[in-house]
């Protein structure tokens, strides 16, 4: 993308409403623009960058055995008076009325409809187990929406839901979530720890929410250091084997929000061994077992002929929300840090002197080494400009180009995340971007 013809409203002012530091930079690169209280429209670096999490999402969901498919956002509110959840759900879920004056509601988020869709189609043990999952959008009213994305009315989510024949076969599919979820945010850039959590409006027994840590986090969170050094990468995964290598790990050692933390467990812990911070939640995962299935009436016939009414759970990402998550957890005063995996480009291309044949040259090669992946500043701007959209906007690699390193056949190759430079020649320059460091 050629930043001369590219539409990049960015602001160098911070706007007002602007509390915290991914709500600020958001709008100072220009990708969002609220249109009323917790609703954004996503302009093209935003849109860039929500579609590369929504994929790694979707391939993780994959991987794990889910299946894709897509809900509408409209409900019946009969499904939901079948649930028994139309009047307990609250002011959040946004109600009304079609044409004809039928009951109906913007989905706050899905299981009666997957349930109602899936008690259509299955009609045996053989039948399950089963787990379908779609991103879509969604809209909770908030009573008062802030923090940008990271808490507006509407928002895309990607939601999960397993069905599965008896209790044995609902906790495998939860740890296949459960792992799915720690592999997701890891190739993300996250450390996202998963902690017993409440499980609120959706029910159930069993819930875990997943947090990043960052100084902005709504939740103060505490855990054992051991959590901050395991990397879920590094351990090879068969979802239709033994999990436990991965599992275990992770719920044998202490990890609480502040509204699960008991003081006692935590005072056990050697103190050199202990982090307390502030959290973010960008995921969720709930076992309810029959909480929808037995009063919406889906019954499968089991291998003794008998009716029974599938185990089920949720399992929530708020892809939306972690755009804002992960500039949370990587920014500086400058701008945005963000991960190589779901930047909006992995290049910038500062040509410094627009015109001059050598500039313009090398920035030619270099901006088609990485084109699609790559933002070319040809702009007729200061360098100083340059600079500071480039550090705003958060790519992670930038490519200096000015007349004296050109006519030498050098680049001054910029990493974003740590602010080291080093001159190169071009195809060193293009390996080192390609190999990633």
């Amino acid at each position: 993308m050629r930043l001369s013809r590219a539409f990049l409203p960015t602001l160098k002012e911070t706007p007002a409403e602007a509390q915290i530091a991914s709500h600020r930079l958001m709008l100072r690169a220009g990708m969002v623009r609220q249109t009323s209280a917790g609703i954004y429209a996503w302009l093209p670096l935003g849109w860039r960058v929500l579609r590369k999490v929504e994929q790694i999402v979707r391939e993780e969901q994959d991987a794990a055995g889910a299946q894709e498919v897509l809900m509408p956002t409209i409900q019946a509110a009969d499904l939901w008076r079948q649930s028994g959840r139309y009047d307990a759900y609250g002011p959040e879920m946004l109600r009304l009325k079609d044409r004809h004056e039928r009951d109906m509601l913007f989905g706050p988020t899905n299981e009666e409809m997957v349930t109602d869709i899936f008690r259509t189609y299955a009609k045996s043990y053989r039948d399950l187990p089963r787990n379908l999952y779609h991103i879509q959008w969604k809209f909770r009213d908030e009573i008062r929406p802030r923090f940008g994305v990271m808490r507006g009315r509407e928002f895309l989510m990607k939601d999960a839901y397993s069905f599965d024949l008896d209790h044995a076969g609902a906790t495998r599919s939860y740890r296949q979530m459960f792992t799915a979820y720690l592999r997701t945010f890891a190739r993300m850039g996250l450390k996202a720890i998963p902690m017993q959590a409440d499980t609120g409006p959706i029910g159930g027994n069993l819930s875990h929410e997943f947090i990043i840590l960052a100084e902005t986090g709504e939740s103060q969170v505490y855990l054992h250091k051991d959590l901050l050094e395991f990397d879920v990468l590094s351990q090879p995964v068969d979802y239709d084997g033994d999990l436990s290598p991965v599992v275990d790990f992770w719920t044998s050692r202490y990890a609480a929000t502040d509204e699960k933390h008991d003081e006692a467990a935590w005072d056990a812990i050697p103190e050199a061994d202990r982090v307390s911070a502030r959290g973010i939640e960008v995921g969720h995962i709930f076992y309810f077992g029959t909480k929808y299935s037995a009063p919406m009436g889906l019954q499968v016939s089991g291998p003794d002929g008998k009716m029974v009414n599938p185990e089920m759970g949720s399992y929530g990402i708020g892809v939306s929300r972690l755009v804002g998550a992960i500039i949370e957890a990587n920014h500086d005063e400058t701008g945005i840090r963000w991960p190589e995996a779901v930047a909006p480009f992995k290049l910038a291309v500062l040509n410094l002197k627009v015109g001059d044949a050598g500039t313009d040259a090398l920035a030619a090669r270099l901006y088609a080494a990485f084109d699609p992946d790559a933002v070319y500043d040809d702009r007729d701007e200061r360098a100083g400009v340059k600079f500071a959209d480039a550090d705003l906007m958060g790519y992670p690699w930038q490519a200096i180009i000015g007349p004296r390193g050109a006519a030498a056949g050098k680049v001054e190759l910029k990493r974003r995340a740590t602010g080291e430079r080093v001159e190169l020649s071009v195809e060193d320059a293009i390996a080192r971007v390609k190999g990633g460091g």
